[in-house]
Formats: structure tokens, C-alpha cells, sequence
């Protein structure tokens, strides 16, 4: 009988550590997700990369650039003018797409 209780209690132990790692970890993850939200503009190989973590409204794109990347958790819209005022092309996120010639905008 000692037996039983010795292997329920190592079960019951491991079963409540498992959901202690788990509900420590869920959080973490979910933080780590919103931290990472932002738009990568790439626009020339001599030129740094253009990033935007401050996703609210219209941004103009760099008069160079060539290609926009989505690396948010939701849609953001691609504009072919620089007012965000025309129908937008939408990005999913982790997508990227090339970017209209001269005077784009995108907002999310």
C-alpha cells in the first residue's frame, strides 16, 4: 500500500510542476509576441533598415524603398500613395510585398 502512495504522490508532484512551468511560460510567450510587433522597410543595400514599432496611423514609406515586411500579428494595408487615401493591398502578418515606386504609405 506504501508503494501506491509513493508512486500517486511522484505523479501528483510531476503533474503540478508540469502546470507550474506552463502557466509561468504562457505569459512570457504572449508578452514576447506584442514586444516584437513591427513593419520593416528595406530600401537600398547601402542604407539601413527602416523599421516602425509605433503601428498607429498612416506612415510614408522612404522615398527608395523596395520591399515592406509584416512582422506583426495582424494585417497590415500597403498604399500606392503617400497619404494612406487609395484602396490598400493587405499583408498578412509575417509577409512581406515590394512597394509601390515613389510615394507609398502603409498602416496597420
Amino acid at each position: 500500500m506504501s508503494r501506491i502512495l509513493r508512486t500517486s504522490r511522484r505523479a501528483l508532484t510531476a503533474a503540478a510542476t508540469a502546470g507550474l512551468v506552463v502557466a509561468t511560460a504562457v505569459p512570457a510567450l504572449a508578452q514576447n509576441a506584442t514586444d516584437d510587433d513591427k513593419v520593416v522597410v528595406f530600401t537600398t543595400e547601402i542604407d539601413t533598415l527602416h523599421t516602425y514599432t509605433d503601428l498607429q496611423g498612416c506612415h510614408r514609406l522612404p522615398l527608395a524603398a523596395h520591399t515592406l515586411n509584416n512582422h506583426t500579428s495582424r494585417i497590415v494595408y500597403l498604399y500606392p500613395d503617400p497619404f494612406c487615401m487609395s484602396a490598400g493591398i493587405p499583408i498578412l502578418p509575417e509577409h512581406g510585398m515590394h512597394t509601390p515606386p515613389v510615394g507609398g504609405s502603409f498602416s496597420s
